[in-house]
Order: C-alpha cells, then structure tokens, then sequence
C-alpha cells in the first residue's frame, strides 16, 4: 500500500520547494484577474424557476440522455411540443450542459481512478484549472475550501500511468505548490433512480 501512495510534491527528488511558500487563496473567494482588453465574459442567462414537469424531465433524462421526446412527453403528460420547447428552453439557460454517456471506466481500459489534491499559488485558479483540464483522463475538477484548494478526479490506465500523470505532468505546472494522490479502490455511481423520489425535489 505504501509503494503505492504518492508523496507530497516537497518530497519528490530534484525539486525544490521554497522556504516561504506563497500563501494559498482562500477557496471560496478566489480572486480572479480582469479579462484582457476588448473581450468580456459571457454571461449566463438569469435562471429561471423549475416547476415539477421541468424536474420530471430532467429527471428521465439524467437516467436516460437518449429518451427520445415522445417517451419524454408521454412519462410527464404533456405534449411533444411542449416537451421539446421545455428541453430547449433548459438547454439555453444552461441547466443542461449536454448529454453524455455514463461509462465504466474500468471496463473501458481505465482500470486506476485518484482522487488528487492540490495547494495552488494564490489567485492562480484559472491558469491552473486551463492546464487541468487538458491532462488525459480528467474527469472533474473542483476549487474547494480547506486544507487544500484544488480536488481532481482522474483516471488511467494503471498506476504507473496514474503516477506518470501526477509526477511529470501535474507537478509540472508552476502554480501547483504540492500534490497529494488517493488512490480509488472502489467507486459507485450514484445516477438518479426509481427508489429515490426526491432528486430534484
């Protein structure tokens, strides 16, 4: 098990930490730099109130992204048309963000799963997360509170891929202060289902 564990980045050979390590930001409120001249970040349309038949939908849809749109209008009584109109208007503002497959990792060749934490350089939360988001195997990335700034969800092939990922590519990015790797022994997926009535309630 120890053979296993990944050390801290202060632990690794050949690299050095400085001894006055640049303060983490505070999760919550990180501070963000202002975007470059002449551009502006989009914004989201303002949301607006889900009512029971939107929450049915969604609900038949995260069980199922390929339900087509009768089977959607007939679970919830309501027409086609209506149904379709109340997908899309869910689709615009952003309460759907796609429509994807659930996958077994292990079954799909990626059989080491991490749960890897970060402590980052202050407001750098944006530069880091771009250069996250591009490692192989990725899956979800979170600025949280605590003792760390950073949770990142991976997956690989087997550990040396696992480690490779974590040694060469992670903690090589500047901003990355240290590292701390939980290997996955087991997950479950906890999609929507019949025995609970409440999701989205």
């Amino acid at each position: 098990m120890a053979a296993e564990q990944m050390a801290d980045r202060g632990e690794e050979p050949g690299r050095t930490v400085p001894s006055a390590t640049p303060s983490t930001a505070p999760a919550a409120t990180p501070a963000a730099p202002p975007p470059p001249s002449g551009t502006a970040s989009p914004t989201p349309p303002p949301a607006r109130p889900l009512d029971a038949i939107d929450r049915d939908i969604l609900r038949i849809l995260q069980t199922d992204g390929r339900a087509s749109i009768r089977s959607v209008a007939e679970r919830v009584h309501v027409s086609r048309a209506n149904a379709y109109a109340r997908i899309n208007r869910l689709v615009e503002d952003g309460v759907i963000r796609g429509f994807g497959a659930r996958v077994d990792h292990e079954r799909a060749g990626q059989g080491a799963s991490a749960y890897i934490t970060l402590k980052i350089v202050q407001n750098s939360w944006r530069t880091v997360r771009e250069q996250l988001q591009a490692l192989p195997g990725a899956t979800h990335i979170a600025l949280v509170s605590g003792d760390f700034d950073v949770l990142l969800l991976v997956h690989t092939p087997d550990n040396r891929a696992l480690r490779e990922l974590v040694l060469t590519r992670i903690q090589s990015i500047p901003e990355v202060l240290s590292t701390r790797t939980l290997l996955v022994f087991e997950e479950t997926d906890l999609g929507p289902r019949p025995d609970r009535p409440a999701e989205l309630a």
